[in-house]
């Protein structure tokens, strides 16, 4: 990310506690989607928001900027491959490329990777690995879509280590499962929006035991993400009413990789 989106960045979470419900909503698209702030209009991302327009022009100029353009060119610059992202949505929206619905969910999965690995933070990754590999015992929880992403991690991280433990929550069995959670280690939790309840409950019982938490999640805004040690973040941006997990998947990849690397 360039530092012009570092700042946007630090200011929306400065601005966070004291911000309306609709304002808060406004500001984790943006850190959600600058892919999308960058090529579109006002009016467009309010839609795909759910954000009045209004409500966005008093949140651009809460976070220090004339209007929204200015706001637009912060995230232009925070894509460094964003060049060709923006040619490539400009052709979709001007009619210039296929149409084909395959040819748009391989674009968004595309364009969710690149937005993934534009704000990925190598420290970050790394000092999240150090606290999972520092733990007597891991625990992973994802639940609706993010099930997919936990289920992936936990069985990959246990090809390095046994004590790996997945909180599945079926049957009633959540309450049982969070009780295994000791002082000592920490827990994994993917979550993006909609968020799942089930998730920020493994969030709270994790830090209520004194353990770790990890959040895999789309937005710094997230309902886990204040809660968390470390947070890694993804994108879920897609033409369809169904998030893309790649980038979900690229970033616990990454977090595998980085496991492996320091098990040496």
């Amino acid at each position: 990310m360039t530092p012009d989106f570092d700042l946007l960045v630090s200011r929306i979470r400065g601005s966070i506690p004291v911000l309306s419900a609709q304002l808060q909503t406004g500001a984790a698209y943006i850190l959600a989607h600058p892919e999308e702030i960058a090529v579109s209009s006002l009016r467009k991302v309010s839609v795909q928001a759910n954000v009045h327009p209004m409500a966005l022009v008093r949140l651009v100029r809460r976070l220090g900027y004339p209007g929204w353009n200015e706001l637009r060119e912060v995230c232009v610059g925070a894509l460094t491959t964003g060049p060709s992202l923006a040619a490539r949505a400009g052709a979709l929206e001007s009619g210039n490329s296929s149409d084909a619905p395959g040819y748009r969910v391989c674009l968004a999965q595309n364009d969710a990777l690149v937005a993934t690995l534009a704000g990925h933070d190598v420290d970050n990754v790394a000092r999240a690995a150090e606290l999972l590999r520092n733990a007597a015992h891991v625990h992973v929880a994802g639940f609706r879509w993010s099930f997919l992403v936990a289920f992936g991690l936990a069985c990959s991280y246990r090809l390095l280590r046994n004590s790996v433990s997945l909180i599945e929550g079926k049957a009633g069995t959540l309450e049982t499962e969070l009780g295994a959670i000791g002082r000592r280690d920490a827990t994994v939790v993917v979550s993006f929006a909609p968020y799942a309840s089930e998730a920020v409950e493994v969030a709270e019982r994790t830090r209520s035991r004194g353990a770790r938490l990890i959040a895999l999640t789309d937005s710094e805004v997230s309902p886990v993400a204040p809660k968390a040690d470390q947070i890694l973040l993804f994108s879920t941006g897609s033409p369809s009413s169904f998030p893309t997990l790649v980038g979900a998947i690229a970033m616990a990849e990454l977090l595998v990789l980085q496991l492996r690397l320091q098990e040496g």
